[in-house]
């Protein structure tokens, strides 16, 4: 491991690599990202963009090895994508456009320089379809593992950020691509750990892709009105924005979209679509009268269920028959 100095140095040279070069000659003519790496903060004006007004986003998410990864199980390209990729995720669950990172990095010594550039291109390859700016972070040297914390800022029209707590009854429940796919992937990692996964055959676990545009899209055309990203599952989320709306659900078992992953395509159980997280999909909310269509920016829309009065969350089965449904996503801390 290089001393901090020349890592930080050596990150802010792959920032301007060619891949990045052009967010970089952007970021000049965007009022958005004034000063990046190099100074003691980011310079940010988030005030105004293009004459409007604007509300700034800003999520953080950890990613620690061996809780979010592993590094025999992970490339450092998928490790700094999946990085990236949740707080991406969170800003689009608000209809907002991400516009600059930080990351900080607590590094064992003795990990290969290797590792870090490789895990930094990952990372900045993402940053780089989304037009972000890597605009600064920290590094420290850890006594174990790898901890990364990605810190994203982004921004939304004034009072226009879609928010979990605007459900309503009658409202009808929407899910965009499919569940489950990185969770039962995982599973499969667990049950032969010494397994080495092909990346192109379990795509939404080691590079999956942020909702970002389809966020926008339902905002701009004022077709949601609760949502949040199924980062921790879909029992899990849905009862965060019942929570949050103060209703309950009914969700239609046989509609809820399941991922097909491996060479094989198998689909997998929908016990990993109920309560697997980690597929960054969108789960919304929308009035009866909005028309959603079937496909948004190329990503399939799935009606799933419907917002209730009630409190609770009942899971339908294809005969009629209802059983509550109990939120057990992801959730660090629980026994």
């Amino acid at each position: 491991m290089i001393p901090e100095k020349a890592l930080i140095a050596q990150i802010r040279r792959l920032a301007k690599t060619p891949l990045a070069k052009t967010r970089v000659a952007k970021s000049r003519n965007n009022p958005a990202v004034l000063a990046g790496i190099g100074d003691d903060c980011a310079v940010l004006r988030l005030a105004r963009r293009s004459g409007n007004q604007v509300d700034t986003l800003v999520t953080t998410d950890f990613s620690l090895e061996g809780v979010h990864f592993r590094r025999d199980w992970h490339s450092p390209e998928s490790v700094g994508h999946r990085c990236l990729a949740r707080g991406l995720s969170d800003i689009a669950a608000m209809g907002g456009e991400p516009l600059a990172a930080f990351l900080s990095l607590a590094l064992p010594r003795r990990l290969p320089q290797s590792w870090i550039n490789r895990f930094a291109g990952g990372l900045l390859s993402l940053a780089e379809k989304y037009a972000v700016t890597l605009a600064g972070g920290d590094t420290a040297q850890s006594p174990n593992g790898i901890l990364a914390d990605i810190v994203v800022l982004g921004a939304v029209p004034k009072g226009k950020a879609l928010l979990r707590s605007g459900a309503r009854p009658g409202d009808r429940i929407y899910l965009s691509g499919e569940l489950g796919g990185s969770a039962a992937t995982l599973r499969q990692m667990q049950k032969n750990p010494r397994r080495k996964l092909n990346p192109r055959d379990y795509p939404r676990h080691f590079f999956p892709e942020p909702r970002v545009k389809l966020g926008q899209v339902l905002r701009e055309k004022d077709l949601a009105s609760a949502m949040i990203d199924t980062s921790d599952g879909l029992s899990t989320d849905l009862a965060h924005i019942c929570e949050e709306s103060g209703v309950g659900a009914e969700l239609q078992a046989e509609l809820i979209p399941r991922s097909r992953i491996g060479r094989a395509l198998q689909e997998v159980d929908v016990e990993f679509a109920l309560h697997g997280g980690e597929d960054y999909e969108l789960l919304f909310t929308a009035p009866p009268h909005k028309r959603v269509p079937a496909r948004i920016s190329g990503i399939p829309i799935t009606q799933i269920g419907q917002i209730t009065r009630g409190r609770r969350i009942f899971l339908m089965n294809h005969s009629g028959a209802a059983h509550e449904l109990k939120p057990q996503g992801w959730e660090h801390f629980r026994k």
